[in-house]
């Protein structure tokens, strides 16, 4: 399921979004927090959390910059990783009692 949803979000994401107009009042946009809380949450967590964003993306609410909240939990076993194998998809930054994501870009 939550492949299908991240499909869906890149699909308006690429079809549906160049042909409206651009007015998310939030950074990242709506659609990016969406697939980042799918990435890394639960499923009906990243369901809730992006439609909680969406309804909240208009002229009531102030906006800003909000990025999704993600429960890090670091692995019991660290594997030997060699400079080669590394590719970095998100930085992991504590912020109080909890994580959020920012997104690394591609090189």
């Amino acid at each position: 399921m939550r492949r299908v949803a991240v499909a869906f979000v890149r699909f308006y994401q690429k079809f549906i979004s160049p042909v409206t107009i651009g007015s998310c009042r939030y950074y990242p946009s709506c659609s990016e927090y969406a697939i980042w809380q799918f990435e890394t949450n639960g499923f009906f967590m990243a369901f809730f959390s992006s439609l909680s964003r969406i309804l909240r993306c208009n002229k009531l609410f102030a906006g800003g910059i909000e990025y999704p909240r993600v429960h890090f939990t670091p692995p019991k076993i660290t594997p030997k990783i060699h400079k080669n194998d590394i590719s970095i998809k998100y930085f992991i930054v504590q912020k109080n009692d909890y994580f959020v994501t920012i997104k690394a870009w591609n090189k």
